[in-house]
């Protein structure tokens, strides 16, 4: 049933996407020590009360922008998962999905990390909380459902004490963790690491390969594959 918004509901809902959005950039430029509801008022030309009816605080805006961060990277590899191919060439296809988000949303990576500091987290809502962690447990229900898929075709076999979730968090760490340096350090190629991205693909293959999940990476052209998911895919992330 779809449901008729009032103008003075839509007017709300404007006004809190205008926050959001003047949030972000302003987290951009000043990160979490200056931003501020008194910033943020003086910035929009609204009084601090008006800023209170939407967000209690402004751990609340971090949360609220991590939390369309994450429906973005959800919707990402929602759309990547559905590639028309073998279970291994659908998870390529995922991680070329993360890849992309990452590149092209860096600010939206940057605040998933920040929110997750405690003392950011205990000051926010159970109701954002919950939608954060729906989220993730969507994101986690797509990777784990093509292992699935993987399993049932009999590309995959995983020791008896593993499960499927088990090998998509080795995924999520080796990927997250990767961002996290990559978008953090300035200094990887120094360490002698030229091509972060390209080390992170061979990597999660080897992980991949070593559960046997075929086909193997010398059987098929990986690099090639998840170049042309995120052509073909997202074209207008690409664009961007």
């Amino acid at each position: 049933m779809t449901t008729t918004l009032t103008r003075k509901e839509r007017e709300k809902q404007a006004r809190e996407a205008k926050i959001l959005e003047l949030s972000r950039q302003m987290l951009g430029e000043v990160g979490y020590l200056g931003l501020s509801m008194d910033r943020i008022a003086a910035e929009m030309e609204y009084s601090k009360g008006t800023i209170y009816q939407h967000f209690c605080n402004k751990e609340e805006i971090i949360l609220a922008l991590a939390n369309e961060a994450l429906e973005t990277r959800m919707q990402m590899f929602e759309k990547a998962s559905t590639w028309p191919g073998n279970s291994r060439e659908r998870m390529a296809a995922v991680g070329a999905a993360a890849e992309e988000f990452v590149e092209q949303y860096p600010l939206h990576f940057a605040v998933e990390q920040i929110v997750r500091s405690s003392s950011i987290w205990e000051k926010t809502s159970q109701e954002r909380r919950d939608f954060m962690q729906a989220c993730e447990g969507r994101c986690m229900q797509i990777v784990s459902g093509i292992v699935r898929d993987g399993l049932a075709h009999g590309d995959l076999e995983l020791p008896v004490d593993r499960t499927p979730e088990d090998l998509v968090f080795g995924l999520w760490s080796l990927n997250f963790g990767a961002y996290t340096i990559l978008t953090s350090s300035d200094t990887l190629s120094e360490n002698g690491i030229a091509d972060p991205v390209a080390a992170l693909r061979h990597n999660q293959n080897q992980m991949l390969d070593g559960y046997g999940w075929r086909p193997l990476g010398k059987d098929f052209d990986y690099k090639s594959h998840m170049d042309r998911i995120r052509s073909e895919v997202f074209p207008d992330e690409q664009s961007n």
